[in-house]
């Protein structure tokens, strides 16, 4: 953790949404002229697309499993020694994993490959990351001891792999076979590296559906926010300071579960971060 250089961290799964928390967050930063270090949780994954495809098949041929979730696909001590340069120092190394055609037009990159190392910009605020290992722990490896404010961004499991399979047939092309194929794949992984981060997260949104989702795997619809809560538990109630007594007079429809838990309509998850995170975010920075 440091004074000078703090770094936030959104973790989640594939397919959680943390892209929503990212958009909440650069919200926050423009309305109160924070200029943060973006960085990416993909541009430590260890092959580009193409190779890891190739040694995903060798793998399952061998009886085995490569994923993005675990230590063989990603660059583990590379994310924690990025943290710890930018908490001692406010500078570090970054790249880009190329998603989608108009990031490739925009970097001059190839789909799916990963562009050249680049210093990140200087003098900035802190360090945003967003990505699938921000609060990571290993025998090795402890990434989540420099994150001064970890974030968990999680659906309950059945809408989470809901999520992750209409993305996939959307966005990639995937069957649900595929998709369902790869979240199988990824399960040894997903229960060592990614759920025990919530563990040591400060703040966990979690989205609960109100209809039926006890098969994931066979509906084509995803509920929509008016049919969803989101459960928001403060895990770490000496570093968050919440008037729970204002979130629930704010957000109409809220109450609490527990005396550390308060339940909102997933509609207003995000309005619900701006109110809890911002006065957070404006201490980390003064």
């Amino acid at each position: 953790m440091s004074l000078k250089h703090p770094i936030i961290a959104i973790t989640g799964s594939s397919g959680a949404g943390t892209s929503i928390a990212r958009n909440a967050f650069e919200y926050m930063f423009r309305k109160h002229g924070i200029n943060a270090a973006f960085i990416e949780g993909d541009c430590f994954h260890r092959y580009a697309r193409a190779e890891m495809d190739q040694l995903c098949a060798e793998a399952e041929a061998k009886g085995e499993n490569l994923t993005h979730f675990g230590p063989e696909g990603n660059l583990f001590g590379e994310l924690e020694a990025l943290f710890k340069e930018y908490s001692d120092n406010g500078t570090g190394k970054r790249r880009f994993y190329i998603h989608d055609d108009e990031e490739a037009s925009r970097r001059g990159y190839p789909l799916g490959s990963l562009t050249t190392w680049e210093p990140i910009e200087e003098n900035t605020d802190l360090l945003f990351y967003e990505g699938l290992h921000g609060g990571l722990k290993t025998e090795s490896v402890n990434v989540s001891q420099h994150v001064d404010l970890l974030i968990g961004f999680t659906p309950i499991i059945n809408l989470e792999w809901m999520q992750k399979i209409h993305r996939d047939r959307a966005i990639r092309g995937y069957t649900t076979e595929n998709a369902t194929k790869l979240i199988l794949d990824r399960m040894y992984d997903y229960l060592n590296y990614i759920t025990p981060q919530f563990s040591r997260t400060d703040i966990n949104f979690q989205r609960v559906p109100t209809i039926d989702t006890s098969n994931p795997f066979t509906t084509d619809y995803v509920p929509s926010n008016d049919e969803s809560f989101s459960v928001i538990h403060i895990r770490n109630l000496e570093k968050i300071e919440v008037d729970f007594r204002y979130l629930l007079e704010m957000l109409q429809g809220s109450h609490m579960s527990s005396p550390d838990t308060i339940v909102v309509p997933a509609g207003k998850m995000v309005f619900a971060m701006q109110l809890i995170l911002t006065p957070l975010i404006l201490k980390l920075i003064s």
